[in-house]
């Protein structure tokens, strides 16, 4: 019996998700969660074989519950469920070794035999996505990302330059960098693109 873990923030879709795939026989639905905290929290206590995540969820988001996992529960398989086909969020996941990234627009068949795919030792990726992400890679280096995340969180430059050790010359030099790369007119474009991609 392949034991499951789903975490989810939209109730209906938890809820029904969790009894179709109760209705296969070889997988058994053993814990839900509403947001990323109680999803680890969960995940350590009952030590599920495979966790289908959403990403948008509240307190921490699926890629941040993944990450944790290969800490705390490296056994545990995660496979990603999305509406959002960013390319920014899958080049994430596959860096952080994610086992499967599905949109959730397919059927409850194809997941079924994806769950089952992966604890035979595949990963199980959706080709429009993967397709996304090789016609529209992020531009961004690890800098200029944690650069945008500051000024997205409503960080000035002096702020910035304490938390980096950068000269505001510096932050400034990144910052007209990130505006010329994404090709837009000013910071506040410029982080609505980058989460837009998925890229911060």
């Amino acid at each position: 019996m392949i034991r499951i873990f789903m975490a989810e923030d939209q109730r209906m879709l938890l809820g029904a998700l969790g009894a179709l795939l109760n209705l296969e026989e070889d997988i058994e639905i053993i814990g839900q969660a509403t947001d990323g905290q109680e999803a680890v929290d969960s995940i350590k206590r009952l030590q599920p074989d495979v966790c289908l995540m959403d990403i948008e969820m509240p307190v921490k988001n699926g890629l941040e519950v993944a990450e944790e996992l290969k800490v705390v529960l490296p056994t545990c398989k995660v496979i990603i469920l999305t509406t959002f086909a960013r390319p920014g969020y899958f080049e994430r996941a596959i860096k952080i070794g994610v086992h499967g990234y599905l949109l959730k627009d397919g059927s409850i068949e194809d997941l079924a035999v994806a769950i089952r795919n992966v604890m035979k030792g595949q990963r199980v990726f959706d080709p429009e996505l993967m397709f996304d992400t090789i016609r529209e890679a992020n531009p961004l280096t690890t800098r200029e990302r944690e650069i945008l995340v500051l000024a997205a969180e409503g960080k000035t430059t002096k702020e910035m330059t304490s938390e980096l050790f950068l000269s505001s010359g510096t932050v400034r030099n990144y910052m007209s960098e990130i505006i010329q790369k994404l090709e837009v007119k000013n910071r506040i474009e410029a982080i609505r693109i980058a989460k837009e991609k998925g890229w911060i």
